[in-house]
């Protein structure tokens, strides 16, 4: 089993190595700064950036590595409860599929925009996602390193 991904704090620099592996891969990807800055964000401004930024690791049923503040909030977790968590149980079963069908496209294709899909919080909440941009994450090098998502929008989610 990994060891635990340490919670981003001062020390250790708000893991700055991975906030900048989210920041350059999305800038490389879609030509703009992560959240709409006009410039890259700081890795502790990221974690406590007002819109969500997740995401998990390449093994085969990948693992959250990364849940800023507003992502552990919205999916009513702790960053140790996160961070072990399969990232495919951020969606219940019957939107497992669909979620699959969109990691596959995003590996496909680098990243893809303005995704909506519904969520689940560790109490059961659900919520539809809106406007997500997700994309895949690598190294300066190219290796690959895992896949992300941010999102501004979010609300209540109840089948009719």
């Amino acid at each position: 089993m990994k060891a635990p991904v340490p919670e981003p704090c001062f020390e250790n620099g708000f893991l700055g190595e991975h906030a900048a592996i989210l920041q350059s891969s999305f800038f490389r990807l879609t030509g703009a700064n992560l959240g709409g800055a006009l410039h890259p964000l700081g890795a502790e401004a990221l974690y406590h950036a007002p819109f969500v930024v997740l995401a998990h690791d390449t093994q085969p049923d990948p693992v959250f590595t990364y849940g800023n503040l507003r992502a552990q909030k919205l999916f009513e977790m702790s960053w140790q409860e996160l961070t072990r968590l399969p990232s495919r149980l951020s969606a219940e079963l019957p939107n497992q599929a669909e979620r699959s069908r969109l990691l596959q496209q995003v590996s496909e294709r680098g990243y893809i925009s303005h995704y909506e899909g519904i969520r689940i919080s560790k109490t059961g909440r659900r919520f539809m996602v809106r406007g997500a941009t997700v994309w895949n994450l690598s190294t300066e090098s190219g290796m690959a390193t895992g896949q992300a998502a941010t999102f501004r929008q979010w609300e209540p989610f109840s089948p009719a």
